[in-house]
């Protein structure tokens, strides 16, 4: 899944794209400033950011100055300022892209998937083969040594965020959000319970997971 961040400093902006991108299937998650969006960066990578340039602390060149001092995600600018200065200014920086408000919903999905395709951040594949385990994202369906695994629900959901994040870490706090919601991001020992089902049923020896890791205090890591 294509996580979206969206950077405006406008709640209406952020409530609209929010309901457009996750009706579309993307993640998303919003930030009203600049330093909440850093913020968000440090914690864990989008795959693409949508940033307006009118923030209310950092303005949003300042904001993708920073971001290209440490990394090259893809950012298309979403602004309202129509001066060919303020575009030029932001692409000499690094922006992949500039879309001036108002624009269409249909118009900003094609920009977005012009842009990961480019950069190729695109969906990964939706079937997932590692150590004897395959996985298949849009069917929702696991085998183990050719043998298909019945996994719970929220089994499937767990293992589903991790598959799609591959190689990257997941932290506690974010995985208890997506699985049960955010009234149980606290709730650790969730994890620990299904996570345990989940390599009984899916690690070829569950004591030595490979698949599956933990990464003690912080989170967890789907390695394929």
């Amino acid at each position: 899944m294509t996580f979206v961040l969206v950077v405006d400093d406008d709640p209406a902006m952020r409530r609209t794209l929010t309901i457009n991108l996750r009706a579309r299937d993307y993640e998303v998650e919003t930030a009203g400033d600049g330093r909440s969006a850093l913020q968000v960066v440090d914690e864990r990578m989008p795959d693409v950011v949508l940033l307006d340039l009118g923030l209310p602390d950092l303005d949003g060149v300042s904001v993708l100055a920073q971001l290209r001092s440490f990394t090259q995600v893809p950012v298309i600018v979403v602004s309202a300022r129509t001066e060919s200065d303020d575009k030029v200014e932001a692409l000499d920086l690094g922006a992949d892209d500039y879309i001036t408000k108002p624009f269409s919903i249909e118009e900003l999905l094609a920009r977005i998937r012009v842009t990961t395709r480019r950069t190729g951040r695109e969906e990964p594949d939706l079937v997932v083969e590692v150590d004897g385990l395959r996985l298949d994202l849009t069917d929702s369906r696991a085998w183990r040594d050719g043998s298909e695994v019945h996994l719970t629900p929220t089994e499937w959901r767990i293992v589903e965020v991790l598959a799609r994040r591959r190689g990257r870490l997941v932290r506690q706090a974010e995985l208890l959000r997506e699985v049960w919601g955010p009234a149980y991001d606290t709730q650790t020992n969730y994890l620990r319970v299904h996570m345990a089902g989940i390599r009984r049923k899916l690690e070829a020896d569950p004591g030595r997971p490979v698949v599956f890791l933990t990464e003690p205090g912080m989170g967890y890591r789907f390695v394929g």
